[in-house]
């Protein structure tokens, strides 16, 4: 099991950036898929980018081409690169981390992303 604790969160204007981190404590990090969702008041937590033990990432159709996740294995760190940010970004971040073999799921508490003028 790992424990997630997010940061990098805060309010910024549109077309601005943002980084957001993931620190994981715990061990095997490595085989952990990692994994950035997000929740804006009133609306279902929907997946933002995803980098898999494979190495391999997704995105969804509303950030390609403005966010990047990375990781960093020797650090048990997860980021999410914001770019290009809208209003319609603004919601709670939070990390996650499921078990390649169990399946078993871990949250961070969020970030919250602010994207206003």
């Amino acid at each position: 099991q790992v424990q997630l604790v997010e940061s990098g969160g805060g309010l910024v204007q549109p077309g601005g950036s943002l980084r957001l981190s993931c620190a994981a404590s715990g061990s095997f990090f490595s085989i952990y898929t990692m994994g950035w969702y997000r929740q804006a008041p009133g609306k279902q937590r929907e997946l933002v980018a995803i980098f898999t033990s494979a190495g391999a990432t997704g995105y969804a159709d509303s950030v390609k081409g403005r966010f990047t996740i990375s990781r960093d294995n020797a650090q048990n760190t997860v980021y999410l690169e914001m770019n290009s940010l809208k209003p319609e970004d603004t919601a709670v971040y939070y990390c996650n981390a499921r078990h390649v073999i169990t399946t078993r799921e871990n949250w961070g508490q969020g970030t919250q992303v602010t994207v206003s003028s």
